[in-house]
């Protein structure tokens, strides 16, 4: 998971970039002109800043409010407190590998970025909302772009109860906790859980157990999209557990509900020969 930003997320009533596109969840962007104004963010890492000097002396920076496409120097842990900061823009993020695994970016290189960007491949990505209900009457609501998960908060495991759709689904799971993952978080904290990697475009989710005790061989369930999770927290005065929406936690919940936000999305480009449903294919085949 990423680090907790130091910035609110911002909000708005209807975040969707193009209305007429919103059940392409993976639609390709037409062509676009080589934009003049760009927008170059980077990450505090030596690295990231190192080339946002780079890039900038080269091209210029103009701020986010103004550009046409936002640069985002960093790894997928920067990538994705972007994607909350900008995404009320609408603005299209191009991030580029400053960290370590780099799966949200493309490659690092100065060189040609305008016909980079010009060329890009565009995958639009919706988040997950969650709204988390907690001791003392306190409510909590968040979006996550990779993945709603609840844990156990002490040493003994949680028991959840799990609704979908207004079905009880399994009266008791007992475990460590539990992962609600979109397709483009399948490959983060859903696929050291053993969960399945979802291909980007997928009207699907997945719905990982973390250390599942009972049922023991129960390893989860691919949901539609469309499904509204509930997930009911049972002896919660011994047996506590927290709800984190990418980089916010609710503490002490009661109950949570899960379902993926239509109102929201945020708009990614990919260079065409490395985009992202590719790396999903590749990482499916890969046993590093």
């Amino acid at each position: 998971m990423a680090p907790t930003p130091d910035y609110p997320f911002p909000a708005r009533a209807s975040m969707d970039p193009d209305p007429d596109r919103r059940d392409e969840g993976a639609a390709a962007a037409p062509a676009r002109s080589v934009p003049s104004r760009v927008a170059f963010v980077a990450s505090s890492s030596p690295t990231a800043q190192s080339s946002l000097r780079e890039l900038t002396d080269r091209y210029g920076n103009h701020s986010p409010d103004e550009a046409e496409v936002i640069v985002t120097l960093g790894g997928d842990g920067f990538m994705l407190e972007s994607m909350h900061r900008y995404m009320a823009l609408g603005t299209p993020l191009f991030g580029m590998n400053r960290g370590t695994v780099g799966f949200l970016m493309n490659r690092f290189s100065p060189d040609g970025l305008t016909d980079r960007l010009a060329d890009a491949e565009e995958q639009v990505l919706r988040p997950l909302r969650m709204i988390a209900n907690c001791d003392g009457g306190v409510r909590l609501e968040a979006v996550a772009f990779n993945e709603v998960s609840m844990l156990r908060q002490e040493r003994q495991a949680a028991k959840l109860r799990l609704i979908i759709n207004g079905r009880e689904r399994m009266d008791q799971l007992v475990c460590d906790g539990i992962i609600v993952s979109t397709a483009a978080g399948s490959t983060a904290y859903n696929l050291s859980a053993h969960g399945p990697i979802i291909p980007i475009g997928s009207p699907l989710l997945a719905m990982t157990p973390i250390s599942a005790f009972r049922p023991r061989r129960w390893r989860g369930a691919l949901l539609p999209s469309s499904a509204t999770v509930r997930v009911e927290v049972a002896e919660r005065w011994k047996r506590p557990v927290s709800a984190v929406a990418d980089h916010v936690e609710a503490r002490d919940v009661v109950d949570v509900e899960i379902a993926e936000d239509p109102t929201q999305s945020v708009r990614m480009l990919f260079d065409a020969d490395h985009n992202l449903e590719e790396r999903i294919l590749t990482e499916q085949f890969s046993f590093g």
